[in-house]
């Protein structure tokens, strides 16, 4: 379920039949098995050449979509079953699709997540707090006897011409980056390659990301960023600038509703809920070289004037002239609004 670039023309728009097939509601007795919807992609990372148990029991039903437009009938198959537990095989961009094409058919009342960690990035699971080794029986196990963490997922819609943003081509997901970042995941790519993944791959990553940035000019690709327009909360105010480089322009920006992030890094400062995001201007190489003190939180005065801005928003817009990155995939240029989606309960141990 993926392709180079995720077009929002290309999202699968949900036939008006589909979305209509309200989730069924049922009452479990006690003792009795939850019925479980499992959407399998046997794409991701660590699902390659490996069978997945299809008779746990008869009220397990797995779903294997070949494709996004697959997506959202399996999805509805599995509302009008009245699953109690959708269980999410795959790794972050998984997680992304099954979020996104869910939004039309769940809306506001979607069933307990489980997220079994197979992809090449699992930053989800990481802020849940998953084990690596989780499996399905242990998921069914945990929506009885586990624990709840509550998150919101990023929505990100595109706006039209006339400044409308867009319900039915919208993206939810987790973790949002432009500027050095799109550069960063394009080499997290070849780091794959080389065998890293998971906390690895971002360590590896923000090395080579701080190397670059430390001994490169603006002109560079690293440090000249993405020209954009952030605008704040419902009455979208432009993000102020330090005045450090050209003021149309942004070094980084990243924008995440987790809590943990992988290897550690705090890149939103002592902010842990809500929709967080973190802008850096053209920074000077002597602020570039505070940054993995930055990341650990033991820098924190005197950063917005250095060029580095952290703070919370209810939403922000953003315009760019450059692709940005959902969930380790790569968008078109262009005016968005993002926002925070339905309140989701994920069963973790």
């Amino acid at each position: 379920m993926a392709t180079p670039i995720y077009e929002f023309a290309q999202i699968p728009r949900v036939d008006p039949a589909v979305s209509s097939r309200a989730r069924t509601r049922r009452v479990r007795d006690v003792g009795q098995a939850p019925t479980v919807g499992v959407i399998y992609n046997p794409r991701s990372h660590r699902n390659l050449g490996a069978d997945f148990d299809c008779g746990l029991c008869p009220h397990v039903h797995i779903a294997q979509p070949r494709a996004r437009a697959q997506l959202p009938e399996a999805l509805a198959d599995f509302a009008a079953r009245g699953i109690d537990l959708l269980v999410i095989n795959g790794g972050d961009g998984t997680v992304r699709d099954v979020l996104t094409c869910g939004q039309a058919i769940f809306g506001d009342d979607w069933p307990a997540i489980a997220v079994l960690p197979k992809g090449k990035t699992n930053a989800l699971t990481v802020d849940l707090g998953i084990p690596d080794d989780w499996s399905l029986q242990d998921a069914i196990d945990a929506l009885d006897h586990g624990t709840r963490i509550w998150r919101r997922p990023m929505a990100v819609s595109s706006i039209d011409e006339a400044g409308n943003a867009g319900a039915v081509s919208r993206v939810a997901g987790f973790i949002m980056g432009a500027g050095a970042f799109t550069k960063a995941t394009q080499a997290g790519q070849s780091a794959h390659k080389l065998g890293a993944f998971d906390s690895m791959v971002v360590a590896v990553t923000a090395l080579w990301a701080l190397l670059q940035s430390l001994f490169a000019s603006r002109a560079n690709m690293w440090r000249k960023g993405a020209r954009m327009r952030i605008g704040l909360g419902s009455a979208d105010a432009p993000m102020a600038h330090s005045g450090n480089g050209d003021p149309e322009m942004r070094q980084l920006l990243f924008a995440s509703t987790l809590e943990q992030l992988p290897a550690g890094i705090r890149p939103f400062g002592a902010l842990k809920g809500g929709l967080k995001l973190v802008a850096v201007d053209q920074i000077s190489r002597r602020t570039t070289a505070l940054i993995p003190l930055v990341l650990m939180g033991k820098v924190r005065d005197g950063l917005r004037e250095r060029g580095i801005h952290q703070l919370t928003a209810s939403q922000f817009t953003l315009s760019i002239d450059d692709q940005f990155i959902m969930d380790g995939e790569a968008f078109p240029a262009g005016d968005y609004r993002i926002e925070q989606g339905p309140e989701l309960s994920f069963v973790a141990p």
